[in-house]
């Protein structure tokens, strides 16, 4: 049974995974994988603060005697 030769294979390999890299980059640099996104309007929008009309409490410092 003859051996298979396989002096050649390095030579046809190797320029056919070069050739495969190009192309995938060729591709890939013509593809428009996420297409820009328009800006978005930067109107500050007023939020309801409800503690806003509330009265609250102001606590002093811990290191200050409690004054009546």
């Amino acid at each position: 049974m003859p051996q298979l030769n396989t002096t050649t294979w390095p030579t046809i390999i190797t320029p056919m995974l070069l050739a495969l890299f190009l192309i995938t980059q060729l591709k890939l640099l013509n593809s428009h994988l996420h297409p820009p996104t328009p800006p978005k309007p930067t109107k500050p929008k007023p939020h309801a603060k409800p503690w806003g009309l509330k009265w609250t409490k102001v606590y002093l410092p811990h290191s200050l005697p409690p004054q009546y």
